[in-house]
């Protein structure tokens, strides 16, 4: 009896232990800071918040950005799960809290995981992007 308890504690700890394992394994890693130039900093959205902008950017950002950012850019795409880093939650204040620049250059130069979009993207467009991004903030 003793023997059966002891097999079922350590049994009980080991599938514990694998159970933790696996929930700090699938945890999203969060990237380094970025390092953005400053002439990038300070810049200022090249085009007017509207409605038209809000749609031209949504179906841009729907076409290059949900596979990874998600529907509603939560971080949740279809390709979110086999990238290293968490792509982020573009409705979070912290993320809403960059400047528009930071954005552009993120955008614009990309690093590691998120693709470069200069030459691929025009900058106007980017532009249009970012006014979607920001209207998804919570």
């Amino acid at each position: 009896m003793k023997t059966i308890k002891s097999i079922f504690t350590v049994l009980a700890v080991a599938v514990l232990a694998i159970s933790v394992m696996s929930m700090v394994s699938a945890q999203p890693k969060k990237g380094k800071a970025w390092e953005v130039p400053a002439k990038y900093k300070d810049m200022k959205n090249a085009v007017k918040t509207s409605a038209a902008s809000i749609e031209a950017g949504a179906a841009l950002y729907k076409k290059n950005c949900a596979s990874c950012h998600g529907k509603t850019g939560l971080g949740d795409g279809t390709k979110a799960k086999m990238l290293e880093t968490f792509p982020g939650d573009f409705s979070s204040a912290g993320f809403q809290g960059q400047t528009d620049g930071t954005l552009f250059y993120q955008t614009k130069m990309g690093r590691d995981e998120m693709p470069k979009y200069d030459k691929k993207i025009e900058d106007v467009d980017i532009w249009n992007m970012l006014n979607y991004i920001r209207s998804l903030k919570k």
